[in-house]
């Protein structure tokens, strides 16, 4: 039990954060956890997990840093996940990506910085390689920004990395490869696969469904993370968390019909597909470093993690909260 470890879980309103959340409750963290702010004091997601006398849950916004350096006093670990992710968007709304990414990166390692944190992750994204130029990707592979979102977060990454080579801030890049399970965004294709099929409908309109991707179950990721805060040795270091498997995603899409006995059908829809260079065709990490850490390896197969994916999504009390017959950007 980590009875006096004091966390702060930026961005535990999410999908990620809120697992990451929960997790570290059950291991005895004292968690403060960051929401974004709204007039409804809506926590997101973290409306669905157990209340705990260890959990803290605060309303506001990573792009303030007088907000940013004042939830960070008294805490050892910062856990940062609070971003900007979908890649649609990002084409329309670019500068936003800009100011809660990279501004918001800055302003949590300046505040952790000021506060004598011990350990900073920061959270970033396999869109960070683009399109792999070799396989498995390992920690050493080009970045390239295929899109404003991944130009984003590759900037963010440098800005924490500047303030380890800088001031000696006790930052690790936790660089999470293609995350599903409950809870995830109707914008990714595995809930928008589940949610329309468990909707009734008969044809689902879809992008470009020959990429490949690194699948990791959320449970996993958040494991993942928790082993490099454990870490010492991944100080200054950026550090994927890969299943190092690949699948396409017709045959993830193929997988989820077959597990709920859907006759579906697959159509394209234009408005779906990535501008020609923006498109990340193959993901495929390598995750020996992380292993080589801290001895972490997922437990979880894609197909055990569809299972319970699809078990939550088609409880009917989650299934009303997503809105399948819409275009999610």
């Amino acid at each position: 039990m980590n009875k006096n470890i004091r966390v702060l879980v930026t961005g535990a309103d999410g999908f990620i954060g809120s697992h990451l959340t929960e997790l570290l409750l059950e291991l005895g963290y004292k968690v403060r956890a960051l929401s974004q702010y709204n007039s409804f004091n809506y926590w997101g997601w973290l409306e669905d997990i157990k209340p705990s006398e260890n959990l803290e849950v605060l309303s506001g916004d990573i792009r303030d840093p007088f907000f940013c350096e004042d939830i960070s006093k008294d805490v050892d670990i910062i856990f940062h996940l609070a971003a900007l992710i979908a890649i649609p968007f990002s084409y329309k709304a670019p500068q936003s990506y800009v100011e809660t990414n990279i501004n918001g990166t800055l302003n949590i390692c300046n505040a952790a910085l000021k506060n004598s944190v011990k350990r900073v992750l920061v959270t970033s994204t396999s869109e960070v390689y683009g399109t792999a130029q070799y396989v498995p990707i390992n920690e050493l592979h080009p970045k390239q920004p295929q899109s404003p979102y991944s130009a984003s977060k590759i900037g963010a990454d440098a800005m924490a990395m500047s303030y380890y080579n800088a001031f000696k801030l006790p930052v690790t890049i936790v660089r999470p490869f293609n995350t599903f399970g409950p809870r995830q965004s109707a914008r990714a294709i595995i809930p928008t696969i589940i949610t329309q099929i468990a909707s009734g409908v008969k044809e689902i309109k879809l992008g470009d469904i020959s990429p490949t991707r690194d699948f990791n179950y959320v449970k996993d990721v958040c494991k993942g993370f928790v082993a490099l805060s454990d870490s010492n040795l991944a100080i200054g270091k950026e550090v994927n968390i890969a299943s190092n498997f690949e699948i396409s995603m017709v045959d993830t899409l193929n997988t989820i019909k077959s597990i709920m006995g859907s006759d579906v059908k697959f159509v394209t829809d234009e408005q779906r597909i990535r501008p020609a260079n923006s498109e990340v065709f193959r993901l495929w990490g390598d995750n020996t470093l992380i292993k080589e850490l801290t001895g972490w390896k997922p437990k979880y197969t894609i197909k055990d993690g569809l299972g319970e994916t699809i078990e939550w999504f088609t409880k009917p009390e989650n299934l009303k909260k997503y809105k399948a017959n819409i275009y999610n950007l």
